[in-house]
């Protein structure tokens, strides 16, 4: 038996999407997972130092790993209607912003590479407090920060809070490029091969299939570790994060992921990738 180091978010979607291969619902032959639940920044760290044998990361930094890791074709999180949302309590516009607090989930987090992308002197101008994505609307509510970065189930409870959406990242995203927002991706040791990598692929697409057939089971799983234990907020976050590019990336998902990474590279904020990027 050869166990592996999973690394995955503690949010509805990727709980759902892994539960039944870290639970014994599927076959998954002479391979067991040990899971790590983070949030995604601590994974993007724990990826930076080759910590994990697979992992979901952010597509920010896959430059700085792209030659220990390839990303798998399922289990990412990427579509349409899903971006980052910058918000806050008075509604400002983009150049009000700038000079002002700025909370973040992260600096390796794409949601901070699509800021950066979308306005740089808005970055460069404003100061930038990252924080555990649970602590961003808390944060723009008591005023320690003028606007906040949210993702995850934040983008369904931020107006409950009195809140207002400055920007969908997402939004804007699409309007650029006409393809999906590409979020973050599972990735494996390249070391692997492509032997071991493609059933590792595969164990995980099975594992989504079941969730979706099996919708109800894996819930106590997914309270037991989402930041909003709302029945339907968690809902509404798998039905979003969940969805035909979860099973496969397919090919605008391939190209919206090179398409970002080339945007990236070409502004310096992230190293060029060379070579394959998806098994």
């Amino acid at each position: 038996m050869k166990t592996l180091k999973l690394g995955y978010s503690p949010c509805p979607n990727d709980t759902f999407i892994f539960y039944a291969m870290v639970h014994g619902k599927i076959e998954t032959g002479d391979l067991n997972f040990n899971e790590i639940l983070l949030d995604v920044e601590d994974l993007n760290r724990k990826a930076l130092n080759t910590e994990l044998d697979l992992s979901k990361i952010s597509y920010n930094v896959y430059g700085r790993v792209s030659r220990e890791y390839i990303f798998l074709r399922s289990g990412g999180a990427l579509g349409r209607g899903c971006g980052p949302l910058l918000i806050a309590k008075e509604r400002y516009s983009i150049d009000e912003l700038k000079g002002k607090k700025i909370a973040v989930p992260g600096i390796h987090t794409t949601a901070y590479l699509l800021l950066q992308l979308l306005n740089p002197s808005l970055v460069r101008q404003s100061s930038i407090h990252p924080m555990p994505f649970n602590e961003i609307i808390k944060s723009v509510s008591n005023g320690a920060v003028d606007a906040g970065l949210i993702i995850h189930e934040s983008r369904f409870t931020y107006a409950s809070h009195g809140l207002s959406k400055i920007v969908d990242l997402g939004e804007w995203w699409e309007g650029e490029t006409g393809l999906p927002i590409p979020l973050g991706g599972i990735i494996a040791r390249r070391s692997f091969g492509n032997v071991l990598t493609g059933k590792i692929n595969t164990i995980l697409r099975s594992s989504i299939d079941y969730a979706s057939s099996n919708r109800s089971e894996p819930m106590a799983y997914i309270q037991q570790h989402s930041q909003e234990l709302s029945p339907d907020i968690i809902n509404q976050h798998i039905n979003l994060y969940v969805n035909e590019y979860s099973f496969d990336i397919g090919d605008d998902g391939e190209k919206a992921a090179i398409e970002l990474l080339m945007r990236a590279a070409d502004a310096g904020i992230i190293q060029k990738v060379k070579g394959s990027i998806f098994i």
